[in-house]
């Protein structure tokens, strides 16, 4: 049942993979669909955990080697939370849609501001703040959603402190040669 989102496994196999029995379950969780999204909403919060700590005040280039390698660090030890959640979003979202128009959605306008008033300032190169967020995002979540895919070309995964560093250092260094920094 291990990655296969809502469909892939029944409650009785949720239940008891939780200690717990099935009705004990539904008292907290009225539907399997109220679990998963509960389990989605949890995966959301702490991916956007690092994101919340950008602020305006901090020396750019520090904040974003800062918020790289707290992405990295997630992709590196929470993998199955991530394909989780970017198989809810491959899905279109059928359950998720309202927290990304809503918290996401305010959390993401909010660091773009800051983005924004950093290359209002020529802090940073002047490219489009949601661009620069979802360029992070891809890049370091690519590591934990297509892990297989990395060991397969590299023979490396994130486990490897050495492959984590340098991955961690190369990512870093093309956004923040990107935006004219180092």
């Amino acid at each position: 049942s291990r990655g296969l989102g809502l469909h892939g496994t029944s409650l009785d196999r949720l239940a008891e993979r939780a200690g717990l029995s099935k009705a004990n379950l539904l008292y907290y969780f009225p539907s399997k669909e109220e679990l998963y999204l509960a389990v989605l909403r949890r995966v959301l919060d702490v991916w956007l955990d690092p994101l919340q700590e950008l602020d305006a005040d901090s020396d750019p280039a520090e904040a974003i080697r800062v918020y790289i390698r707290a992405k990295l660090t997630l992709s590196r030890d929470a993998p199955q939370a991530s394909r989780l959640f970017c198989l809810e979003i491959v899905q279109g979202a059928p359950l998720l849609r309202a927290e990304l128009e809503g918290p996401l959605r305010g959390l993401v306008e909010s660091k773009a501001a800051i983005l924004r008033g950093w290359i209002d300032q020529g802090r940073i190169g002047a490219h489009d703040p949601h661009h620069l967020i979802f360029s992070i995002w891809a890049i370091t979540q690519h590591y934990a959603d297509f892990a297989v895919q990395v060991d397969a070309v590299t023979g490396r995964s994130l486990d490897e402190s050495d492959f984590f560093e340098s991955t961690v250092a190369s990512t870093q260094a093309l956004i923040l040669t990107g935006l004219g920094l180092r």
